[in-house]
């Protein structure tokens, strides 16, 4: 097993940074401007942009050069930097125990560990249909998000609430909730408790809305983002849908026989109700209303999405 270095005792000084997506600039703007010295960032490399040479630097590359920040993108580098402590937050990456036996670090883990503990936590909890999530603040081991908890705060997923909006009120939480350790002084760990659950990255085909599903698990896919379907023959995203409780307009009601087929304009049927389309994306196609969408496609009632026919 591998021999953790200790986390620092009182509020540590210098700061090794880890980090890559957009959701890990906040948390790193509020150490900076809560007084840690952030004395490396390390991050993912940069992006090739297009078919041209251009690169573009992960988000935390950015907001580091911003704060006059040295930025690498090798692990390996933190352990020369002189740090106390490493931050790390959507790194992307696993860090050997290697340099966990040299430099302690924290990781933001936005779940309740050990449930979610993965590539996906936000939208594993969603489309599960967990009432409560949270953020974790943890000793990082070598392990996949096994490390002992220093701390968490607990959020609840509010009705109709998308995993972008979410992931932002996590991320808001979360950097309240390290900040807050940090300053105070990081305290005793303890184990996590509980059965551990897997939070696998998505697999691009768990985005194809199946209509002969529950109405409540479609919803939940929708507002995970990049759920789609099919209609005459050409894909369609579902941005945004809302559930019928109640046929409207004269509609026919829902019933397994008519999942998967429009029973209104912009109304399709699913196992045990409907959902009322909101906001698509016709494939080669700008987002648009979806009642500005049927009066162009006009799909007929009885007719079939999901390449069905």
């Amino acid at each position: 097993m591998t021999e953790l270095a200790p986390l620092p005792k009182g509020r540590p000084q210098r700061l090794v940074y880890f980090g890559t997506p957009a959701l890990a600039v906040p948390p790193l703007q509020a150490l900076v401007a809560n007084g840690f010295d952030v004395v490396l960032a390390v991050t993912g490399v940069d992006k090739r942009r297009g078919r041209g040479k251009d690169v573009t630097p992960s988000p935390v590359k950015a907001a580091a050069v911003a704060l006059s920040i040295p930025v690498s993108h090798q692990v390996t580098d933190a352990l020369r930097a002189g740090a106390d402590l490493g931050v790390v937050v959507a790194f992307g990456q696993l860090i050997k125990a290697a340099v966990l036996e040299e430099l302690p670090m924290v990781n933001l883990h936005f779940s309740l560990l050990p449930r979610w503990r993965g590539a996906a936590p936000v939208e594993r909890a969603l489309l599960a249909g967990d009432q409560v999530t949270g953020v974790c603040l943890m000793q990082l081991e070598a392990g996949l998000d096994t490390g002992p908890i220093v701390d968490v705060d607990l959020v609840p997923i509010d009705a109709g609430q998308t995993a972008e909006q979410l992931r932002w009120r996590l991320v808001s939480v979360g950097t309240d909730q390290l900040v807050r350790n940090l300053v105070t002084g990081l305290g005793p760990t303890t184990p996590q408790v509980g059965e551990p659950v897997h939070a696998s990255k998505l697999d691009p085909v768990e985005f194809e809305i199946g209509w002969a599903g529950p109405a409540v698990e479609l919803d939940r896919l929708i507002r995970v983002g990049r759920a789609w379907t099919t209609f005459r023959g050409r894909r369609l995203k579902i941005l945004r849908a809302e559930i019928e409780d109640e046929t409207d307009g004269g509609e026919p009601a829902a019933n397994a026989e008519t999942a998967g087929t429009f029973i209104g304009p912009v109304t399709v049927g699913t196992r045990d109700g409907s959902l009322r389309l909101v906001l698509v994306q016709p494939e080669g196609k700008s987002a648009m209303d979806a009642r500005s969408w049927s009066h162009g496609a006009k799909p007929r009632i009885g007719e079939h999405v999901g390449g069905q026919s």
